[in-house]
């Protein structure tokens, strides 16, 4: 079937089943209640310390779900630490749903070739999801936004039955937190969803304090046991090489016709509320758009993070009401959640939920995000490159451009002499209609479904371009980029954040 992007999609795909295909961002209304969890229950004077060798000898089983939240980012250790333990133990046909895997996690393509994982449903950054590309996994992996990851636990789609918390801080009955401790991460929301319907919760710990642990993000009325390791994470891996600002002239250059864009279009004013990307981009973005409310005296409503320090710096001045944060990917974030009473953790569901009764990305003005590719139809990719590699997650990016007034997208014409601009994109992760505006180092285009952008930019003498033009562009510098040569089996289903297919992703020769 060609789906609402025009991708030909089979009704039923090997090893992930039948197809709801994609129709358009807000064309699926959801029907039913929420699933229900597994009732628990715990008497008096129970004490749920226990060794996590002990917890997954006693609860892991062959054919499992297993989960895991992403907060420690490239610093990450119980992943590994887990699937070791589940080897070592015989434990196999695990399904691994983590919110994201990074590098760190390449040991994970050893346990796929063991057999101790053979699904993975959770975002893939790097080396496991090249190995997947190329057809190492035995089933379909999943792929899912973030506000996606909870809407697809809370309806009962995946049942998750053991979930392991990293916690920098938890007390002994396991209420537990991100912000304190010797190694903090961040807000530990996004295991949220987990506590709350995972059949075993477990809380894996290196800062075990007196009772009660808060601030609370998870609950000990969600906790099953509590285990103390010597390392759970290294946050120095919440910083990678996308969290830094750019240092190039002409990234640079985008990133101050970004802000000359959110200009035009009248929306910096009073109240206003915006959300950034995490790349180097984006970055200079959140920074120069901060100088621009203080030049205009203007204060904002919300910033949405994940947070670095060029948000809260514009918090701390005072330009911003709050920052509504889902992860910190720095030092300056974490301390911003400790001592400012403006910065307020949400979760997942409260940020991008299609099946809620209203996201915090509704309420969003401006966000800007990055790409690896974008074609004439404004379709962005974020998940492959033009190889067709899957190196990539999807992480909020469309559950933001759904919801913020004015998406815009920033991306180079080339990168790495590879056309970022193309007629179609090798894969479609966000759906054109969502995306208002495209910045690139050669100009600007405005999907024509915003006249009103259009106008706007014209008046103020802002240069706009028709996408296609800013393609033969590309093209003429670099040459039309090959397709990437793929065998006929799926090995990865691109959903949209309603749970339908948006495109798949097929195994790539050697």
């Amino acid at each position: 079937m060609i789906n609402g992007v025009g991708r030909d999609i089979p009704d039923e795909i090997k090893g992930y089943g039948k197809v709801r295909h994609y129709k358009g961002a807000f064309e699926y209304v959801p029907t039913g209640n929420r699933y229900g969890p597994v009732k628990k229950f715990i008497k008096p004077g129970e004490d749920k310390i226990m060794t996590l060798r002990n917890v997954i000898k006693k609860y892991v089983k062959d054919g499992m779900t297993i989960s895991f939240h992403h907060a420690f980012r490239n610093g990450d250790v119980l992943v590994n630490r887990v699937l070791d333990i589940c080897s070592d133990l015989g434990i196999k046909n695990l399904r691994l749903f983590p919110s994201a895997l990074f590098p760190c996690h390449e040991p994970v393509i050893e346990h796929i070739k063991n057999g101790v994982v053979t699904r993975i449903e959770g975002s893939m950054n790097g080396p496991v999801g090249e190995a997947v590309s190329h057809g190492i996994l035995p089933y379909p992996a999943v792929l899912r936004s973030h506000g996606n990851r909870y809407r697809t636990v809370e309806a009962g789609e995946v049942h998750i039955d053991v979930a392991f918390i990293a916690a920098p801080t938890s007390d002994e009955y396991g209420n537990a937190n991100g912000i304190y401790g010797p190694t903090p991460c961040g807000p530990l929301i996004y295991s949220k969803v987990d506590s709350l319907y995972a059949d075993k919760v477990i809380v894996v710990t290196n800062n075990l304090v007196d009772y009660p642990a808060f601030p609370m993000t998870i609950k000990q009325t969600d906790v099953d046991h509590v285990v103390v390791e010597d390392n759970i994470g290294d946050p120095k891996g919440i910083v990678s090489g996308t969290l830094r600002i750019t240092r190039s002239p002409r990234r640079l250059k985008i990133a101050r016709t970004v802000v000359d864009v959110i200009r035009a279009s009248g929306v910096l004013k009073d109240g206003f509320s915006f959300q950034a990307g995490a790349g180097g981009i984006s970055l200079a973005v959140t920074k120069y758009l901060g100088e621009a409310m203080e030049e205009e005296d203007i204060v904002g409503s919300f910033g949405m993070g994940g947070s670095t320090r060029y948000l809260v710096d514009i918090l701390k001045k005072g330009r911003l009401r709050c920052i509504l944060e889902g992860q910190c990917f720095d030092e300056e974030a974490i301390k911003s959640l400790r001592e400012n009473p403006n910065h307020v953790i949400v979760d997942p569901s409260f940020y991008a939920n299609y099946n809620s009764r209203g996201n915090a990305v509704y309420k969003e003005d401006v966000a800007f995000l990055g790409a690896t590719e974008i074609d004439t139809k404004f379709n962005v990719n974020v998940n492959t490159h033009s190889d067709g590699l899957l190196l990539h997650g999807i992480g909020g990016h469309q559950d933001v451009a759904s919801g913020a007034r004015i998406c815009i997208i920033t991306a180079p014409l080339l990168r790495d002499r590879i056309p970022v601009i193309v007629k179609d994109v090798t894969t479609v992760t966000t759906p054109g209609e969502t995306v208002d505006v495209v910045v690139t180092d050669v100009g600007v285009a405005v999907n024509p479904r915003r006249k009103d952008l259009l106008e706007k930019l014209k008046a103020a003498d802002i240069e706009v371009r028709d996408i296609k033009e800013l393609q033969e562009e590309a093209y003429d510098i670099a040459g039309e980029p090959e397709k990437p040569e793929t065998k006929d089996r799926i090995i990865a289903v691109i959903q949209y954040r309603d749970g339908s297919v948006i495109d798949v992703v097929k195994e790539v020769k050697e």
